[in-house]
């Protein structure tokens, strides 16, 4: 007596008896009808069979809500997928190589909703050297976009390549794509450099995923690729 006064039974211990004991409540069936808990939906009391009810209805409808945000997010992804087909055959299909790069900014703005995008391409074939997009890029900016293995996103610190963009002020964050010969990762120099702003602080952070950047990037590198 002496020994469950001094360890008197607690909760986790009732809680371990009966998930070790699974026949405890064949042996007690009326228990089942007799327990009786608090809803929190309507917080009256109700028998464990109903508040067992609930409960399978709330993960129902949260399995729902997951189905439905997967349908969104596939519908969202086909979308771009869709946009970026689109975007790709209009590369494709450009002939005057000159104009290229304006056209990628330009695609790039109003397929995916960019407010700002800058492109600068160097190391380019005599003939177009000459062309905007072939001038006023320093020595450290092209060491800085070879280094960058990935798209880069983030705030913008006061990059360079920030003034590119017509609004700099408006350049709050940033996606920074290097353009080099082969897949996005590869230690190839890089050739240019795609700069995606944003006034929202959040449309490029250091947190989100850059697959489908780099997908930009690679295309828009092979497309330019006729101007080396």
């Amino acid at each position: 007596m002496n020994h469950s006064l001094n360890n008197p039974i607690t909760e986790d211990d009732i809680a371990n008896y009966l998930a070790n004991t699974p026949d405890f409540f064949e042996r007690h069936a009326e228990l089942l009808a007799a327990v009786h808990l608090t809803s929190p939906h309507s917080k009256r009391a109700v028998s464990l069979q109903e508040r067992q009810a609930e409960m399978l209805r709330d993960k129902i409808k949260m399995l729902e809500h997951r189905t439905m945000d997967m349908f969104r997010h596939g519908n969202e992804n086909t979308l771009l997928s869709d946009r970026l087909l689109h975007w790709a055959s209009s590369l494709f299909l450009k002939t005057d190589a000159i104009a290229l790069p304006g056209q990628i900014a330009d695609e790039i703005r109003t397929q995916f909703a960019v407010p700002q995008v800058g492109i600068k391409v160097w190391d380019v074939a005599p003939a177009f050297a000459h062309a905007d997009f072939a001038q006023g890029v320093s020595d450290d900016a092209k060491v800085f976009a070879s280094s960058l293995m990935e798209p880069f996103c983030g705030v913008n610190t006061g990059f360079e390549a920030v003034r590119w963009l017509e609004d700099s002020q408006a350049a709050v964050s940033l996606a920074l794509l290097p353009l080099r010969v082969g897949p996005v990762g590869n230690v190839a120099p890089a050739f240019g450099l795609l700069v995606l702003a944003s006034p929202d602080a959040q449309r490029f952070n250091s947190g989100m995923g850059t697959d489908f950047l780099q997908h930009i990037a690679e295309l828009a590198s092979a497309a330019l690729s006729r101007l080396r």
